[in-house]
């Protein structure tokens, strides 16, 4: 049980890394062309993308992780 309660860890920790790099390149992406702002614009198209990929990364590694902790959490314990 151990070993799981760290992997879990582990994958929260990467899956949150891996969101804000999302949500900064995405930030980058954006500005590189801002004058051109229209649907034409591939880079704003595109960071515009990494920054709602970046909330859909972050809100699943916490899904996952408030789900661990709370069947981990509630082993032999009842809760009212």
């Amino acid at each position: 049980m151990n070993k799981e309660i760290r992997d879990v860890k582990r994958i929260f920790s990467t899956m949150n890394i891996m969101a804000w790099l999302c949500l900064a390149i995405g930030v980058v992406m954006c500005i590189w062309n801002l004058s051109h702002f229209s649907d034409k614009n591939l880079t704003l198209m595109v960071g515009i993308g990494f920054l709602v990929g970046s909330v859909f990364i972050y809100t699943i590694g916490t899904a996952i992780n408030m789900v661990e902790n709370r069947k981990h959490g509630s082993d032999g314990q009842q809760r009212i």
